[in-house]
């Protein structure tokens, strides 16, 4: 078979595997639209759940919209300053600054998540276990095993938010 006989014959299957598989971009594959929220990283915060992966997403990619989010607007948090004796508590708009300052200032943050302590029934109290790994750079790590005691509230839209925030970590 000559060239020109070839080409008569197998060019139109050539055209159409051409097509076919000349489509595919492998530098933008598909989406995957089956995960919804059992596998993607940031949750609805319909469940208690959500907010602790949420909580999580924001700390590792350091994303003050997300930890926003997981924040009631009369959000407070409240520590112990053990160097003075007393407990130290601050509102929503301070956090977002103090967690602002966080993020900018550290390379990496690693937050784990431990057993759930105690619940309530209705998931309005929990107190939870975590390990937090700070690093300012490599010669600053700070590690932090702590404890945290949450109360949540579900907004009208029934996504849980984080009203308020007691640190029970010792340091």
């Amino acid at each position: 078979m000559n060239l020109k006989a070839f080409i008569i014959k197998y060019c139109p299957i050539t055209i159409i595997v051409i097509l076919f598989n000349g489509c595919v971009n492998p530098f933008a594959p598909i989406l995957d639209n089956k995960l919804g929220d059992k596998g993607g990283l940031i949750s609805d915060q319909k469940n208690v759940d959500g907010v602790f992966q949420n909580f999580q997403y924001a700390y590792t990619f350091k994303d003050t919209t997300i930890y926003g989010q997981l924040l009631s607007s009369d959000f407070n948090f409240i520590y112990r300053d053990y160097d003075l004796g007393v407990d130290i508590s601050w509102g929503r708009d301070e956090e977002m600054k103090t967690t602002y300052g966080l993020f900018q200032n550290s390379q990496r943050l690693d937050l784990i998540w431990n057993n759930i302590v105690s619940i309530t029934g209705d998931s309005t109290n929990i107190v939870r276990s975590f390990n937090l790994t700070i690093t300012f750079n490599p010669t600053d790590i700070i590690i932090v095993d702590g404890r945290v005691n949450i109360d949540l509230i579900k907004n009208s839209d029934g996504k849980w938010l984080i009203n308020r925030w007691v640190d029970e970590s010792n340091f």
